[in-house]
């Protein structure tokens, strides 16, 4: 076609490529990408056809967040082989950029979970709910560990899983039933990181899939033992035997200003007693 080697203006160029002629000014200045001729009295440029495909894979690579500047490094070697090597490095970005908004999603709509759970839930009443297991980071702790001490070791812990803010993690405190049973209501033996999809599944502590007992309580700590008394006549007059750990955590602490008006839920998990 004899079209195509005809010379388009600046503009003509620009807009069949669907960008401002300032742009393609500023490749020039850069010495990105220049028109195949200038006329010398005025100094206007002309682009011909086929630095089209040329273009193209420039504003490609602008698309994909390339830098201007390993842009340049990859137009002066240009091979099918940088080629790959530049799309890969740049896949392997794109994939860390969608599981960081993968987990802005789930950290989202688990927040909102919880506000609906609020909003909606029934605190004098105790229910059975069906778990998933799930993994829980945890530290060891004693009723003589100080206050200081226990948030030196999850902090401690917390930093090494290298979490960042939109870690989708909960913070509780685990209680043997056995110590529930006995009527030790303030025998936490640890502190505990709830992380979703963890890949290392050694060294940390499995919460089992299964039925498990569910109830909440709104107040300070201190009252969580009228709780726990009402649990284990709930399991009484049920038939169901507690098994495992007590497993605490606030589903409200980003929304509250008072320790008056802050909840704990707690799990336990159970099995029904045959008779």
């Amino acid at each position: 076609m004899k079209e195509r080697s005809k010379l388009l203006t600046i503009g003509q160029f620009a807009s069949l490529h669907g960008i401002n002629k300032k742009t393609l000014m500023w490749y020039d200045e850069i010495g990105l990408f220049g028109p195949a001729a200038v006329n010398p009295e005025n100094g206007y440029r002309y682009y011909s056809y086929h630095q089209s495909s040329i273009l193209e894979t420039i504003l490609l690579l602008r698309e994909l967040d390339v830098s201007i500047t390993e842009i340049q490094n990859f137009m002066k070697n240009r091979s099918a082989v940088n080629m790959k090597s530049l799309l890969e490095e740049k896949i392997v970005e794109l994939d860390l950029q969608l599981a960081h908004m993968q987990a802005v999603r789930k950290t989202l709509s688990n927040y909102r979970q919880n506000m609906d759970t609020i909003l909606t839930m029934d605190l004098s009443e105790i229910g059975v709910v069906e778990k998933e297991e799930s993994c829980l980071v945890t530290v060891d702790i004693d009723r003589d560990s100080s206050f200081e001490k226990k948030v030196e070791l999850i902090t401690e812990r917390t930093s090494r899983l290298n979490l960042g803010r939109l870690h989708n993690a909960y913070y509780g405190a685990m209680i043997p039933v056995t110590s529930l049973k006995n009527g030790d209501f303030e025998d936490y033996t640890k502190l505990f990181i709830e992380v979703p999809f963890l890949k290392q599944k050694e060294g940390v502590h499995i919460q089992p899939k299964g039925k498990y007992i569910r109830a909440f309580y709104k107040g300070s700590w201190d009252g969580l033992s009228l709780c726990y008394r009402k649990i284990l006549r709930f399991a009484e007059t049920k038939g169901i035997a507690l098994s495992g750990y007590s497993y605490e955590k606030g589903i409200n602490e980003t929304v509250i200003d008072r320790i008056e008006d802050y909840i704990t839920q707690i799990e336990i998990p159970f099995e029904f007693v045959s008779i």
